[in-house]
């Protein structure tokens, strides 16, 4: 389990819950429970970091937010 933060909530568009990483930019991921979205997510954050990692980005810390101007 990462230690990043996770927002979740419920979409109705979707119809399913809606957990996003705000320190990673574009990564979420849903699920049909409040349990499942989080553990979703867990695999897209790996994911995120990978893909970060092999295109040379930098990878922010967990407990740092990004703030925009």
């Amino acid at each position: 389990m990462t230690k990043y933060e996770i927002i979740l909530y419920w979409s109705a568009e979707d119809e399913a819950f809606i957990a996003e990483v705000p320190e990673l930019p574009g990564c979420a991921a849903d699920g049909g429970t409040r349990m499942q979205a989080p553990e979703n997510v867990e695999t897209v954050i790996q994911e995120w970091i990978e893909t970060a990692r092999e295109l040379g980005r930098s990878i922010p810390e967990a407990g740092t937010r990004l703030l925009f101007a």
